[in-house]
């Protein structure tokens, strides 16, 4: 499995979601294994190279883990629904939902 967190320069909350999807993947199973990276893009051209829905966007195995995200070549910050509203990032529970959803 592979998690790849596509973020910009200016976006906040690209930190904490790696943070998350770390104890998301810790809570699901052992996670020797399991890569997550990083990729910071810096131009509308690397935004268009990949599935960025603004940062931060949550690629697994090259898939958004929040699809309904519309496909941008803007570098703009991203904006999730939680269960307490609008947020820059989802809650570790919904990534751990997403995660385990597409596991099965």
């Amino acid at each position: 499995m592979s998690i790849e967190i596509l973020h910009i320069d200016d976006c906040p909350n690209w930190a904490e979601a790696g943070d998350r999807v770390r104890e998301a993947v810790r809570s699901l199973r052992d996670d020797n294994g399991i890569e997550i990276s990083f990729r910071l893009l810096s131009s509308p051209e690397d935004a268009m190279q990949v599935r960025f829905a603004g940062s931060p966007t949550i690629l697994l195995n090259g898939e958004d883990l929040f699809p309904g995200g519309e496909p941008t070549s803007e570098l703009a910050c991203r904006v999730y629904a939680t269960p307490t509203g609008l947020a820059g990032l989802p809650t570790t529970e919904q990534i751990i939902d997403a995660v385990a959803s597409r596991e099965r």
